[in-house]
């Protein structure tokens, strides 16, 4: 994406909002990634037998199963439905004993990180129905056995999709089975990223929050773009009338620029189109002068308006 900086008005007059065209903003941030890996607890201190037995059940899921574990805590690990919000889905459950056999010492951290990447990312992309949208919502991930279940010859792989934050230390929620879903990385509007080292796009935050983007909508580009692939410059030339009426709608027709904001959008690359995905965010955020990133505090989302009739006035007033 080019990181050349441009501003466009919108060539709808009754619009209040600008949309960054060169794709700047998104083009100066660093989005981190990386694949996150756990391992079944050691112990479960405090649980009751049933939790525990939940949870073993749990780590030891066939594929097409979703799991989640409340705050970031693994030991929690259920099996819930996918039409719940979950944080793991089993994709494939993978052997890799003849790799490595009884005697073998488990990998180190790097190790674990490449056995992933080889065992796990054909299984998450046959799961998806043969394409896997490397710059989508979804990151192949794995469940791993701990070294007590290493030393007694446990050598299966529970490979799986996950949705992982920018800062890749944390798993965002998702609903619905991703065998089901666009791959899309598309996000609720309302979400708030942090800011860090005002190039970074950080994890979501309270809007209240410094922050630096915040998400108003979504936009479908397979109904501007019906057949082939647009190139991104097309994307972005379209996108100018598109992520406008989306803002307004979100905003209550602020005008963005009298806030020193303005209206951004994503774009979707080539490998994305093919693997299906066909949506992309629209978001508000500012520039420094210096095209470093401006911290944005509290939303520009529309205050809902009261369906409470007015009070009438007080007698004798």
């Amino acid at each position: 994406m080019s990181a050349r900086v441009g501003l466009s008005r919108s060539r709808r007059s009754t619009l209040k909002t600008r949309l960054v065209m060169a794709g700047a903003f998104v083009g100066a941030l660093a989005v981190l990634s990386m694949s996150m890996l756990f391992s079944w607890p050691v112990s479960v201190k405090g649980a009751a037998d049933t939790a525990a037995e939940e949870a073993a059940a749990a780590f030891d899921s066939p594929s097409g199963t979703c799991l989640d574990w409340p705050n970031d805590a693994p030991q929690n690990m259920r099996r819930v439905p996918c039409s719940k919000p979950h944080t793991f889905e089993v994709t494939e459950n993978v052997d890799i004993g003849k790799d490595y056999p009884g005697s073998a010492p488990p990998p180190n951290a790097e190790g674990w990180q490449q056995i992933v990447t080889e065992k796990c990312t054909a299984v998450g992309a046959k799961y998806l129905g043969g394409k896997l949208d490397p710059f989508g919502k979804y990151t192949v991930g794995a469940l791993k056995p701990n070294a007590d279940q290493w030393r007694d010859g446990d050598r299966k792989l529970r490979c799986g999709l996950q949705r992982v934050t920018p800062s890749g230390k944390r798993l965002l929620p998702t609903t619905g089975s991703a065998a089901e879903q666009d791959q899309s990385n598309v996000h609720d509007p309302g979400t708030c990223f942090a800011l860090v080292n005002k190039k970074e796009v950080g994890d979501p935050v309270d809007c209240s929050k410094e922050h630096s983007y915040e998400v108003v909508g979504s936009i479908d580009l397979s109904k501007t773009f019906p057949a082939e692939y647009p190139t991104e410059a097309l994307q972005l030339e379209k996108t100018v009338d598109l992520c406008p009426p989306v803002a307004n709608q979100y905003t209550g027709d602020k005008d963005l620029a009298a806030l020193g904001l303005s209206l951004y959008s994503d774009t979707l690359k080539k490998e994305s189109w093919d693997a299906g995905s066909r949506k992309i965010d629209c978001k508000v955020g500012a520039l420094e002068p210096d095209q470093t990133l401006r911290p944005v505090r509290g939303s520009v989302k529309a205050q809902p308006v009261s369906s409470a009739p007015p009070s009438s006035p007080k007698p004798g007033g």
